[in-house]
Formats: structure tokens, sequence, C-alpha cells
């Protein structure tokens, strides 16, 4: 039973391994993963590039001092060539990640991403309400990008959250290492945190005529999520 868990481990690691990778091709071509026609992205890569470029800084200042000196040690001067290049590759592919897997709202619902990380479904009729709230996600937590406690999933951006969406029933999110989080409230962050809102309400209204008129009642579509 531990070899299976091991290796649904394994599998997702590398999943994710790739998920990055190809944002850095998204990156180059300049597309976004997940946003299709009538859906609007919602971006939250802004707040955390300082951060990222300025650790890539670090890495490549690291890698040019490692050079110097290592130069005469050539079978060491390729390994750590080879891993300080797979660091800034690292790096790049986290925001790259960000960049290109904005949250996506549209006419079915609301993904919350973050990143290759975390790929959360929200239907638009499991949304009872969605408000501007600026959060900062206490200390002991803060550096952990994607908390639950008490149904309450937090998908924090430098610290941060200003986007609250309360649901009618639980949705099921699905973490890195394959753990299954059952939450009722959504907290995360958008650039544009109030646009971010709006957009989210202007869906829930058109779904809301479209039903209206349509006299229809699409019940309840349940589970969610995928990474």
């Amino acid at each position: 039973m531990s070899e299976g868990r091991g290796g649904g481990v394994g599998q997702r690691l590398l999943a994710y391994e790739k998920r990055w990778m190809a944002s850095l091709g998204l990156w180059v071509a300049r597309r976004r993963d997940g946003v299709g026609a009538g859906e609007r992205a919602l971006g939250y890569a802004r707040a955390q590039a300082p951060m990222w470029y300025g650790l890539l800084f670090v890495c490549v200042v690291e890698t040019v001092g490692a050079t110097v000196l290592l130069a005469k040690l050539p079978v060491l001067h390729w390994v750590m060539l080879a891993l300080d290049g797979y660091t800034l590759a690292v790096v790049l592919g986290l925001q790259a990640a960000a960049v290109t897997r904005p949250h996506v709202v549209g006419p079915d619902g609301l993904r919350v991403r973050n990143g290759a990380l975390l790929d959360v479904w929200i239907p638009l009729e499991r949304i009872a309400s969605v408000r501007y709230d600026l959060r900062f996600p206490k200390t002991e937590t803060a550096g952990r990008q994607a908390r639950e406690r008490d149904e309450v999933l937090e998908v924090a951006v430098a610290s941060q959250t200003c986007v609250t969406v309360e649901l009618t029933g639980p949705v099921t999110a699905v973490k890195l290492l394959g753990q299954r989080v059952e939450v009722r409230t959504v907290r995360f962050h958008a650039d544009e945190g109030r646009a971010a809102v709006a957009a989210v309400r202007e869906a829930l209204a058109r779904r809301a005529d479209e039903r209206e008129r349509d006299g229809e009642d699409d019940g309840d579509r349940g589970v969610i999520t995928p990474v």
C-alpha cells in the first residue's frame, strides 16, 4: 500500500514539473493556459514578481561566482553549472506558471489557481457571494501559498489575499501531493482585486438572467477540481 502512495506522489511531482516547464514555453509564446473564448483571465503574478526576480538575480550572481571559483576543477564546475542552470529554470518556471495560468472566470464557473501547484474549479451555482476582502494570512502560515482550516482555503500571493468567495456547498481542492480538502470559503489574490470581484459578479448576473429567461434550474453540479 505504501508503494502505491509513493508512486502516486512521484507521478504528481513529475506532472508538476512538466506543468511549470510547459509554462516557460507558453510564457515565451505569450500564451495562457485554460483561458477560452468568453472567459476572462484574472492575473495574480504581479505581486510576487519582485521576489522571484530578486531570487533570480541572486542565483545568477551565485552561478557566476561558482564558475570563477571552480574554473580549475572541470568536473565539479560542470556539475555545479548544471545544478545552477536547473535552479534558474525552476525560478523562471514558477513565475512563468503564475503568469500563464491565471485565475479564470467564465459562463460556467470560476477557476482559482496557484501557478502549477493548485487548480480549483468552482461552478457558478456553488457561489453564494463574492467580495473584495484584503487579508494577510497569519505569520505561522504566511510562507505557505495554499492552506486550509475550518473549511477555508486561502491561496495567498505575497502573503495576501483580496477576494473572498463564499459557497453554498463544499468544493473539493486537490493539493500537490494528492491531499483532498473540502472547503466552503475560498480566498485568493488577484492583481486587480476589485475588478476580479466585478467580473465574478457579472458572470453570476448573466447566469441568473439566462436561467430566468430559459426557465431552467441547473441544479447542483457537484464535485470539482483537479490539478
